[in-house]
This record gives C-alpha cells, sequence and structure tokens, in this order.
C-alpha cells in the first residue's frame, strides 16, 4: 500500500480517506513522529498516547470550522502534522520554527494557545456559547487529561458549562499518568468506585443468573468493561449536567469514530471518557512514559542512554540536595509541589521524607494557601514551583501569605529564559509582581553554591522570601556541603574597576565578569532584588561615574526598576543603562542564542556598554 502520510496537508484530505485506511495512517503518523522528535528532542510519551484520537477527531470534526483546544497542548504533535506542519517538524521548539504548542498564531487549525494545565475547558465553553450567540453552527472540543482535571479550574468550567445548551464536547484523555502520577481525592475515588464492591458483586450476580444464556453472558463480559463506565463516573461528571460516556479504547478507532460520530449529532454539553497509553507504540516510552516525556535527541533504535561523563550539577539539583539536608536538620520542614515532583527535583525528598512531602496536584492557588496553613502552625513550608506557574498563585501570595506575614520559602525554578518551552514557560516576571508585595522578599543567586546558600538564608526568615534560579546548570561552580547562609539583603563587589559599575542580578553576573575585564568596570553581586542593599549601592553610586543594572527578567518593573528608584530615594543622580528583557514575549528556542539576541551575552553587554557610556571609557 503506498504511504497515506506524505498526502495529508490538511485535514479535509484526511476526511477523504476511507475508514480502512485510518488505522495505516495511524501506524504512519506515529513512526513519523517517533523519527522526528528523535531529532529535535520534545515531548513523546503524550504525543504517542494521542495519534488515534488526533484522527480521529480530525476525521469526525469538520476542523477548523469546529474548534478543538488541547489542554496543556504538549500531546498537539499529531494534530500538526496533520494540519500542514509535517515538513516543519524538524524545526520544532528551535528559534523561528514550530512551537512545542498550539499558537493561534501558527496556524487556524490552532484553536487556542495552550500552554498551562487546566484551561481548556473554559475556553471552549467560551467559543461554544460564542458560536451560539452569532447563530453558527460549530463544535468546540476540549481534550484534557486526567492530571489536568486535578485543577480547580477545570471544574470551575464544568459547573458552568453543564447549564447551556452549546455545541460542547469535553474529552477526558485519561492515561493515568501526568508529568507525575496524578493525585488526590478525585483520582481515588474514580479508581474505587471502578474497583468497588458494588461492580465485584454485580457481576459475580450477573455471571450466575447469564450462565444459564452462553451467548447473552459472553456478550455481557464484552460489555463489562464499557457498561461500569457508563454507570459510575456518570455520578460525578452528569452531577454537572453533562452526558457522559464512557470509558473507550482511546486508541481504537473502530470505537472513537462511531462514538464521536453520535456525540456529534446529541444537544448540549458532552463528555467523553477515552483511555489512552502514553508512549503508546513505542515498547520504551510506554515502559517508562517520564523518561520520555521530554526527550532531546536520541536513537529510538536504542532508546536513551545515560551519559558517560558526570554532567553539571543543575540548579534544580542543588534545590532537590538542599532539601533533604534541610529536612534532616529540621523535622518542621514540609515540602510542597504542584504536580512538578520530577522537575522541581524532590524525587529524593520524596523517598526519604514521604510524611513532609505534598504533591497537591495541578492546583497552584491551593499550594500556597495550603503552604500557609501549615505555616500557620508553626510548619516550615518550602514550596517548589516553577516561576511561570506561581503566576497562577498571584492572589494567594498577597492575601494568604505576605498579608499575614507567613514564613515559607519559594523556590522558583525556571527562572528567566527557558529555551525550548517558549513564552509560555519564560519566568520572567517574578522579580516585578513579587518585589512590589510587602512582606516578601526575593533572592538572585549567582550560581550553584550560592543558590544553595541563599536558599539557607531564606529559610532562616520570618517572612516570605522567593529564591529564583534558571533551568539546567550554571557555570560549574562547586556547591559546599553544609547549611551556611548568606548575610540577608546584602551585595558584595567582586571586581573593582574604573568610572562604570554593572550592578549584576543573578546568574549574568559571570558575563558581567567578563566585560569587567574587557573594560575594566566594577562588578557587583547585588544577590537580592529585594530588599535591595541600598547601603551598597550608595557607596557604589558615589564612587563611579555611570552604572548599569542586568538582569534576566522583565525590565519593566524589575530590578533595574529597584536600583533607579533607591537613587532617587537616596537623592543621587547618575546615568543608568538597565538592561534586560524588553516588553515582549521571549520566542522558543536555544537559551544562549536567546541572550545573545537579547544582548545579555557578553558580546551584547559589551556592546551596549560601549554605546551608552563611550566617554567614560575613553
Amino acid at each position: 500500500m503506498p504511504a497515506l502520510l506524505p498526502t495529508i496537508d490538511s485535514p479535509r484530505q484526511l476526511r477523504a480517506l476511507s475508514r480502512a485506511q485510518l488505522k495505516p495512517l495511524a501506524d504512519e503518523l506515529r513512526e513519523y513522529l517517533l523519527q522526528s522528535v528523535a531529532k529535535t528532542g520534545g515531548h513523546l510519551s503524550s504525543n504517542l498516547g494521542t495519534v488515534e484520537l488526533t484522527v480521529a477527531l480530525h476525521y469526525v470534526f469538520n476542523t477548523p470550522h469546529d474548534r478543538i483546544v488541547w489542554d496543556v497542548g504538549h500531546q498537539t504533535y499529531p494534530h500538526k502534522i496533520l494540519t500542514g506542519r509535517r515538513e516543519r517538524m524538524s524545526t520544532l521548539r528551535q528559534r523561528h520554527g514550530l512551537s512545542g504548542f498550539p499558537r493561534r498564531d501558527e496556524s487556524e487549525f490552532d484553536a487556542f494557545g495552550t500552554a498551562h494545565s487546566s484551561t481548556s475547558i473554559s475556553a471552549a465553553l467560551g467559543m461554544a456559547l460564542a458560536a451560539q450567540l452569532k447563530g453558527e453552527q460549530r463544535h468546540a472540543i476540549a481534550v484534557i487529561g486526567d492530571g489536568a482535571m486535578t485543577a480547580g479550574m477545570a471544574f470551575e468550567a464544568l459547573n458552568n458549562g453543564g447549564i447551556t445548551t452549546s455545541k460542547l464536547l469535553v474529552i477526558l484523555n485519561d492515561n493515568d499518568m501526568s508529568i507525575s502520577p496524578p493525585v488526590g481525592a478525585l483520582n481515588r475515588y474514580l479508581a474505587q468506585l471502578m474497583s468497588g464492591k458494588f461492580y465485584a458483586a454485580a457481576k459475580e450476580v450477573g455471571k450466575q443468573v447469564l450462565k444459564g444464556a452462553p451467548p447473552l453472558f459472553e456478550l455481557a463480559k464484552r460489555f463489562e468493561e464499557h457498561a461500569k463506565g457508563m454507570v459510575v463516573p456518570a455520578t460525578l461528571f452528569e452531577k454537572f449536567g453533562f452526558n457522559y460516556i464512557g470509558p473507550i479504547d482511546g486508541h481504537d478507532l473502530e470505537s472513537l469514530i462511531p462514538t464521536l460520530e453520535n456525540l456529534k449529532h446529541l444537544e448540549g454539553p458532552q463528555f467523553l471518557h477515552v483511555v489512552t497509553k502514553k508512549g503508546q507504540g513505542y515498547k520504551l516510552a510506554e515502559a517508562d512514559p517520564v523518561a520520555y516525556h521530554g526527550p532531546g535527541k536520541f536513537d529510538p533504535a536504542v532508546g536513551l542512554v545515560a551519559a558517560t561523563s558526570a554532567p553539571k550539577t543543575t540548579f534544580t539539583q542543588v534545590f532537590g540536595q538542599w532539601l533533604c539536608d534541610m529536612a534532616e536538620a529540621d523535622p518542621r520542614l514540609v515540602g510542597i509541589t504542584p504536580a512538578m515532583r520530577e522537575g522541581s527535583g524532590m524525587v529524593e525528598f520524596h523517598r526519604r521524607f514521604p510524611e513532609r512531602y505534598h504533591d497537591v496536584g495541578i492546583a497552584e492557588q491551593h499550594a500556597l494557601t495550603f503552604a500557609a496553613g501549615l505555616a500557620c502552625e508553626g510548619v516550615k513550608p518550602v514550596v517548589a514551583i516553577y516561576s511561570t506557574f506561581l503566576q497562577r498563585a498571584y492572589d494567594q501570595v498577597i492575601h494568604d501569605v505576605a498579608l499575614q506575614k507567613l514564613p515559607m520559602v519559594l523556590a522558583l525554578d525556571r527562572a528567566g529564559i527557558v529555551g525550548a518551552d517558549g513564552a509560555t514557560h519564560a519566568g520572567l516576571y517574578d522579580i516585578p509582581f513579587m518585589r512590589c508585595i510587602p512582606n516578601v522578599s526575593m533572592a538572585c543567586p549567582a550560581d550553584e553554591n550560592e543558590c544553595r546558600q541563599l536558599l539557607t538564608t531564606a529559610y532562616q526568615q520570618d517572612h516570605c522570601v522567593a529564591v529564583r534560579y534558571p533551568r539546567g546548570t550554571g557555570v560549574g561552580v562547586a556547591v559546599q556541603p553544609g547549611l551556611s547562609a548568606l548575610p540577608f539583603g546584602k551585595g558584595e563587589v567582586r571586581r573593582n574597576g574604573k568610572r562604570i559599575a554593572v550592578l549584576a542580578f543573578g546568574t549574568l553576573l559571570y558575563p558581567a565578569l567578563q566585560v569587567g575585564e574587557a573594560l575594566n568596570l566594577t562588578v557587583v553581586n547585588m544577590r537580592w532584588a529585594k530588599p535591595l542593599d541600598t547601603e551598597l549601592l550608595a557607596q557604589i553610586a558615589a564612587s563611579h561615574d555611570a552604572l548599569v543594572t542586568l538582569e534576566e527578567g522583565a525590565l519593566m518593573g524589575g530590578a533595574g526598576s529597584a536600583v533607579l528608584e533607591a537613587l532617587q530615594q537616596l537623592d543621587l543622580q547618575k546615568p543608568v543603562l538597565c538592561l534586560g528583557i524588553p516588553d515582549v514575549f521571549t520566542e522558543h528556542g536555544d537559551p544562549a542564542k536567546l541572550l545573545a539576541e537579547l544582548g545579555l551575552d557578553a558580546a551584547g553587554i559589551e556592546a551596549s556598554v560601549t554605546q551608552k557610556f563611550a566617554k567614560f571609557l575613553a
């Protein structure tokens, strides 16, 4: 049979195929996906698991007229391949290439930009009601994973959507495996109901009754799994006003397509429960979906291979080791993560201190208020959370933590440029949105050892302190054992030069030191965005003709703004050049190349300083 995938540049061509051709197409799609991701790196397990579902959705629904909203969006590579982007998969997650997530400006088939969890039902409901308001006949479909269903926003949307009469379809893609294993009462509730005594008893009674009629007995056995799903989760989701169907096999096109066809013609909000397997079709990913969640480049015939040389220690690993060491020293410490155990470096802490480890699911708001409740009772919470995800709990930081001056550590991973994940995951706004809150401090370690020391400093304080650190490795500074702290709110001069001083916040200290050597500048490691070391700032300002601030974060309201405000309060007038991230969203790509484009590598910093302050360098 000739290859089918090369003939598919649009779902319109997909819909021209016969039903018999869809299974071979899905097989080709899965193989193409595996080979593509192996060459570029990216999300793999989740995409292997959505191949048949993607084929079925585009086959049954008239996309892009009908809208599909993919929750989180890291499982949309099959969708991209089938919607005209197959030939661009070699550019995936690279500068000026395809995004790893849906983007409205990338394709008309990407109905909604999604990279944070649990937004799909809300967005799809808005689209469905908009169509109804305009008198347009179109469907809105939200595809959401079981991990994303743990977030409160998903249930807020269900609560709202169940009272509408619009053409809304929610598909629960249940693979029982988000990035970290799904947790919480909902997950347990569904599992317990599916395997409860009621079903065991009913099954035994049914067997006794039907054994006298062998054809009916065989039919009942085949129907059993489907039937119990129709009865039980319906008691949950139909309470929200949805017509519940499922669970069905999400890899069986012969089940998916007729079911979707039927749902397409039903009125009101519908809920379809499909069961899929992450890594489907690639045995190595099926066996270890976490390892293959977001691999780098690899040989599919061999699989992931452990590095032969010892890699540098990442900031995430520094945090994970510090957390275990501090927990050993202080039994009050409790570690909290919103569903990012692996990504935040908490696997070892979970193993060693299970009673003090809490994965609250994809529920950032709850994570902060939960931590606040612990802090009220004398417990010492450490919340490990990506900078970009802390944005979702901003109200809780203000009202539930800061207003009550509750002590806790916020370990902000992925601060600054994040690379291939792009604008949705960049941690560029934490300094501006945190430093304006009373009773909150912000530390910016320059390297791995300083990260460990500042985490200890933060832990010793009587209020909320955030420590921001980047993804990946630093310059390779050796991390000292022990739990020594650095002075709270104090920076240090790292190099003495003439006339111009660079005030560096965070890891950009090291390119600043290179520029300092080249131009004979003073270089200051500020360490703290809040409180600012105003005593040191005043000394530096008094002894230099010009200042440069340097940060891997948003300029508007950032650390540079803090310096300008402090100089004004000190009644010191000095020319200041603020370098950081301008008022644009940073695209995906290699982090080093992105920093160079932004002028935040050593060459770019030197060029900016030379251009701005040439008269002081003569």
